[in-house]
């Protein structure tokens, strides 16, 4: 069995090279196990390939032993290490291979390395084959801090001929430390450059200026409600019936009413809360540790940190629908717990035939779903239910301050920009203008090669999000009571959350004008897991806007004098 991430060598010990996925430059979520071309495997004893962790069963990681014999520190003149019998099939795999721009992935020591299958001549007519790996190895003590790869040896494919596959090792001292070994694969001048800063400090200054704006329009609007509705209070009953009654405390026997669809609406807030958590914490981890350093780590800590927040879940989804007047609240539970994992994976699932069918790396094995399954059930649910039951004893009591009549209140008719579908449209427009910049870099690094690690850009961003997402909910709930509409509830949900509809529409841009993908499984891929984030996003910004706007209602209910 292979060393697991122990990192520290003595002289002379082996250092394995793992053979992982092969796959065309121009989308790096479509990979193929690297044997699945008819390379040759060194004479050395193969090591059976493993999983190590859950996050990188679920990437498609597939480790296979190179075979090649590598010792620490000792050098490989260039040797033969296997021969290739370059029959027609084998040769129109690599030519599919050259034509589609394929490169392949191998780790040294946790240390990826990329390279070219071959190249096409300017005609196109005739294929090389790079047939000799130059390996580069730099160490640090006892420990490997660099890895460099130099593809020669070009041979053309011609049918009916043997093909040697070479291998050199040249091992060098290098000054770079093991904590900073990663840094070659970041990219400063993309992440660090001035239209990120830029973009950042445009969106900090939309934040000022949207919460002055906010504060001002609704401290002053509300000050001159507040002055009306307390005259009216000192008026008689004759004056008040001549009195020109309007604006929000028109409602305030309906507006606690009980959202439609309360069950479903509750779950949505439940699941938006625990998104929101997620993010957070991921956020901070990557903060603070190099996730970026291990395979995978990314994904697996975002599972189980899912999984740990659950009880967020099951509180806030329980409590409100607790508060709502709903008697099911075990079948609350279930819909709020498996909602998002539900979503997650069936798009997976349906992927998963279409990665099947194409022999594809990224198909999920048996006993991943099976272990995933066993999170859902065995972890998130009974989490869930803990938190459902903490939220419905703690805080499940309807304590409004508002009566809520008996018989509803009809809706006046209003202009057509104060209708609740219009309102829902237009909300999500200043929420997606505070991210899309970063949107770009975050597609960017998991559509291409670039390793997102600027955490503290993204929770900036996040913040700003979260600030500009809650004022304009406030802004439309207002409007909206306003013109005695009192269906608030899904309206500062759906307003927030129409923020992924933008999201998914810019999406298509990306794909269009910024990547190069094409087929089936590269399209099917990319806007079935870009429907997943968006999704997710939006169900996290609606819960933050309808919580931003629960607050607000109630304190200018509290404040107001109710006959």
């Amino acid at each position: 069995m292979v060393k697991e991430r122990v990192n520290w060598y003595q002289d002379k010990e082996e250092v394995v090279l793992w053979m992982n996925t092969v796959g065309p430059y121009h989308n790096r979520q479509e990979t193929y196990k690297y044997f699945s071309l008819p390379f040759c495997v060194g004479s050395k004893k193969s090591i059976s390939h493993y999983h190590e962790t859950l996050g990188e069963a679920l990437q498609g990681v597939e480790l296979e032993f190179s075979g090649l014999d590598i010792k620490f520190k000792d050098d490989v003149m260039q040797t033969t290490y296997c021969e290739i019998d370059l029959d027609k099939a084998k040769r129109d795999a690599f030519v599919y291979a050259i034509k589609n721009h394929y490169w392949y992935q191998m780790y040294i020591d946790d240390l990826p390395i990329w390279g070219i299958v071959g190249e096409a001549d300017e005609n196109g007519e005739d294929y090389y084959l790079w047939t000799y790996k130059k390996l580069e190895i730099g160490y640090n003590g006892n420990r490997i801090v660099d890895v460099n790869l130099t593809s020669e040896g070009k041979v053309k494919l011609v049918p009916n001929t043997k093909i040697q596959m070479s291998y050199s090792v040249k091992w060098k001292k290098s000054d770079v430390k093991f904590e900073d070994r990663f840094d070659k694969y970041l990219d400063p001048s993309f992440f660090q450059h001035r239209i990120h800063w830029f973009s950042i400090f445009n969106s900090f200054m939309m934040v000022i200026f949207l919460v002055g704006l906010v504060s001002m329009i609704l401290m002053r609007t509300l000050r001159k409600d507040y002055a009306r509705y307390s005259k009216e209070e000192e008026m008689d009953d004759m004056d008040r019936d001549l009195g020109d009654e309007y604006g929000w405390k028109q409602v305030h026997g309906d507006v606690f009413r009980p959202s439609s669809h309360p069950l479903i609406f509750s779950s949505l807030i439940g699941s938006g809360c625990q998104i929101f958590a997620v993010s957070l914490i991921v956020i901070v981890v990557a903060m603070i540790e190099d996730l970026y350093t291990e395979r995978g780590s990314m994904l697996s800590t975002a599972i189980f940190v899912y999984a740990a927040t659950s009880p967020v879940n099951g509180y806030f989804g329980g409590s409100l629908y607790a508060r709502q007047g709903g008697r099911r609240w075990i079948k609350q539970m279930f819909i709020g717990a498996f909602l998002i994992p539900a979503m997650v994976c069936g798009t997976a699932f349906f992927i998963n035939f279409i990665a099947i069918y194409y022999h594809a790396s990224r198909a999920i094995p048996f006993g991943t779903m099976v272990a995933v399954c066993c999170i859902c059930f065995f972890v998130i649910l009974p989490l869930n239910l803990v938190g459902t039951i903490l939220g419905r004893n703690l805080s499940g009591q309807p304590n409004f301050p508002c009566r809520v009549n008996a018989v509803p209140r009809p809706i006046p008719e209003k202009k057509w920009f104060m209708e609740p579908a219009v309102i829902v449209c237009l909300g999500g427009i200043l929420p997606f203008g505070s991210i899309f910049i970063e949107m770009y870099f975050i597609f960017t690094s998991f559509w291409a090669y670039k390793i997102y690690y600027v955490y503290g850009f993204m929770m900036l961003v996040l913040v700003i999000l979260c600030i500009v997402t809650v004022c304009v909910t406030i802004v439309c709930t207002y409007f909206l009571l306003n013109a005695e509409d009192y269906r608030w509830q899904w309206t500062s949900f759906l307003s927030a959350a129409s923020t992924a509809i933008y999201v998914y529409m810019y999406s298509f841009y990306y794909y269009f004008f910024k990547t190069k993908m094409y087929g089936l499984f590269q399209t099917s891929f990319y806007f079935g897991y870009m429907a997943v984030f968006s999704t997710a996003l939006g169900i996290m910004c609606g819960a933050i806007g309808y919580m931003g706007t629960s607050a607000f209602v109630r304190k200018i209910y509290t404040n107001v004098k109710i006959d």
